[in-house]
């Protein structure tokens, strides 16, 4: 019975995330039970939530990112042209969605962390409107996770629907936005190094 039940929720992705969403709100009800927890009412606690989805969301974003840079790009020449179109046709697609809104999750609810936390502004202005080094550092990952967003939303879901097939173009505008989205991609991972240093040094050097 207890095979079967783990089956049924192991083998449907949407059973395997209510699964773990319940057994978050069980570990959110044990650690608010522990001496000196911080009240679900407390404003840092919902400092504390946005972090959490904002680090989920960014999971989510630089893993599928990571996916095409260190997998897929550089295997697509090891597979047979005629098993191509499984990886265009149908794990890209999915890919980028969750791509995208992975990439618009992470901004938003980094947006309203930084504002929950009361430096916003200063970290758009990277510090310099009042000289805190947290706020620099905090607001240069802010501004490279942002053209990173750009980029995504504007430069590699555009072009990847052309290269992808998804909109209909001619043979050489196609192979032109399949580069153009790869440069822009690997523009991204680049990014993506010295951004997750900026944000991580924020949180843990100042």
């Amino acid at each position: 019975m207890r095979d079967l039940m783990m089956a049924s929720i192991l083998s449907d992705l949407k059973n395997t995330i209510i699964a773990g969403i319940v057994l978050a709100v069980v570990l959110v009800i044990i650690l608010m039970g522990l001496p000196d927890a911080v009240a679900l009412s407390d404003k840092e606690w919902w400092r504390f939530f946005f972090r959490y989805l904002h680090v989920l969301s960014g999971i989510m974003w630089i893993g599928i990112l990571w996916y095409f840079n260190f997998v897929q790009i550089p295997n697509m020449g090891n597979i047979p042209d005629e098993q191509k179109p499984a990886i265009t046709g149908v794990i890209a697609p999915a890919a980028l969605f969750w791509f995208r809104w992975g990439a618009m999750a992470t901004l938003i609810t980094g947006l309203i962390l930084a504002w929950l936390n009361g430096y916003l502004a200063d970290a758009i202005a990277i510090g310099l409107t009042d000289g805190v080094p947290k706020h620099t550092a905090i607001g240069i990952g802010m501004w490279l996770a942002t053209i990173m967003f750009f980029n995504v939303w504007v430069i590699i879901w555009p072009n990847q629907k052309k290269a992808l097939g998804i909109v209909q173009v001619e043979a050489d505008e196609k192979a032109k936005a399949g580069r153009t989205a790869m440069l822009f991609s690997r523009t991204n991972t680049l990014l993506s190094i010295p951004m997750l240093y900026a944000m991580v040094a924020a949180q843990n050097l100042y």
